[in-house]
């Protein structure tokens, strides 16, 4: 299948917001979205960014059945490890159900990959969930180390009112 990998632009943030609502569909939690377009445009665009992300793209006759051309992305951002140092973590990689196993994943996992690499990263980290047994499948077979199966690492976040609790305690 032909397709093309190349980093987004603004005008790509109403498709990546579709693809983003698909792929929390897919993951059973769609009441967990709030980001919207512009949010996406503002924090990925603007003068300090706070992620990038690839969009893969097929051509117009080889468009989606609801007509859509752009098939997948990955969003990622830089972190960075005390231990090892520079980081990307992957937020998401998504590609279209009509669309996988067509090598449109791959290669946009690969291109992050390579992006990491020319920014002398020393690792890639994402998240999968537990239940989810073709993507871990998938990343497992490329190479990646399942970290709470072979070092016991649980994933915490605050948000909300616990997140505002405690901010509220610093000095």
């Amino acid at each position: 299948m032909r397709f093309t990998i190349c980093a987004a632009k603004p005008e790509d943030c109403k498709d990546i917001e579709r693809m983003i609502m698909e792929l929390a569909v897919y993951e059973k939690m769609p009441d967990q979205v709030k980001i919207s377009h512009k949010e996406l445009e503002r924090d990925g665009f603007g003068p300090n960014p706070f992620y990038q992300c690839l969009v893969a793209e097929v051509p117009e006759e080889l468009m989606s059945k609801d007509g859509h051309t752009k098939v997948g992305y990955a969003l990622f951002f830089y972190t960075y490890s005390t231990w090892k140092g520079r980081t990307v973590y992957m937020e998401d990689l998504y590609v279209m159900p009509e669309y996988r196993g067509k090598g449109i994943g791959k290669a946009l996992m690969a291109t992050v990959a390579k992006v990491a690499k020319e920014q002398h990263c020393v690792r890639l980290q994402f998240s999968v969930l537990d239940w989810n047994k073709p993507s871990l499948d998938f990343y497992l077979a490329k190479g990646a180390e399942d970290l709470t199966a072979k070092e016991g690492w649980h994933f915490l976040r605050f948000h909300g009112i616990a997140l505002d609790n405690l901010a509220q305690e610093a000095p």
